[in-house]
């Protein structure tokens, strides 16, 4: 598919998808959310996409909301189609991992995307905020739900309150991403993690646990316990689980069977 402002390949079962203005810093464009929605939906549809990959083209991962229209920016939407998850589906709804590649600055709608990812790794050089306080409007892309579930209650009321900047360190140690890296080394990162999930784990023994660990905060020590129960049964006994540990006991790559699209189980209540 051709798409505006993203670029999107596939590579040896991991999708990477590129947010593409390098030259407005990647700043998010109706055009952008519209094309990673799509993007998105093919990764959780193709069982041949393991992993993904979501990074920015040239120095910054998404500089935020696009403010070359000056005042009219956040001027009044229409009430029946605006909605400020700016992206659909989210990344927690694909049932494959994925990685926030995050290249150089987030900031805004940039940051509050990537919150919505599995996994981020940061570059040290790149500058971190939710500034949408500070530009008269509020936190956006599910950021009340999915910040507080990262940092804490503390840290997210700080991040989203005061709207500051964060470096890349900072970042890091209030926990935002897994990993700070030199900018120029975070690609290569991401992709080397990507790759090893996509050869070493089970695909549908991901999506689930993806599945039920983004559910997990709703839940109590006993429902989750009922869902892991149910889940395992689900998996049990079934190709995969052979598979994993025979090809652990015989020191050879998996070769996995089992398919999201086609086996996903009835989800548990």
């Amino acid at each position: 598919m051709e798409y505006q402002d993203i670029r999107f390949e596939v590579r040896d079962g991991v999708a990477i998808i590129t947010l593409n203005r390098p030259d407005h810093l990647n700043a998010f464009s109706g055009a952008m959310g519209k094309g990673l929605g799509e993007a998105y939906q093919i990764c959780d549809d193709n069982d041949a996409i393991r992993v993904v990959v979501l990074t920015g083209a040239g120095r910054a991962f998404c500089a935020g909301a696009d403010m070359s229209v000056g005042a009219a920016t956040f001027g009044k939407q229409d009430e029946a189609t605006f909605s400020a998850a700016a992206v659909h589906p989210p990344a927690w709804e694909v049932r494959k991992p994925v990685i926030a590649a995050i290249n150089g600055h987030a900031i805004g709608i940039g940051l509050t995307l990537a919150l919505q990812c599995d996994i981020r790794i940061i570059a040290r050089e790149g500058k971190y905020g939710i500034v949408q306080v500070r530009r008269g409007i509020m936190p956006d892309a599910y950021s009340h739900w999915t910040l507080p579930r990262i940092v804490g209650l503390a840290r997210a009321a700080e991040i989203l309150l005061s709207g500051r900047m964060l470096d890349g360190d900072e970042a890091f140690a209030m926990g935002l991403a897994s990993r700070v890296l030199p900018a120029q080394e975070v690609l290569a990162a991401a992709l080397a993690l990507a790759q090893d999930m996509a050869v070493n784990t089970a695909p549908l023994s991901v999506a689930v646990s993806k599945r039920l660990l983004w559910e997990s905060f709703a839940l109590s020590p006993q429902e989750v316990g009922r869902k892991e129960t149910a889940l395992h049964h689900h998996l049990m006994g079934k190709s995969d689980a052979v598979e994993g540990v025979m090809a652990y006991l015989e020191h050879r790559p998996p070769r996995w069977k089992l398919s999201v699209k086609n086996d996903w189980p009835e989800w548990p209540s």
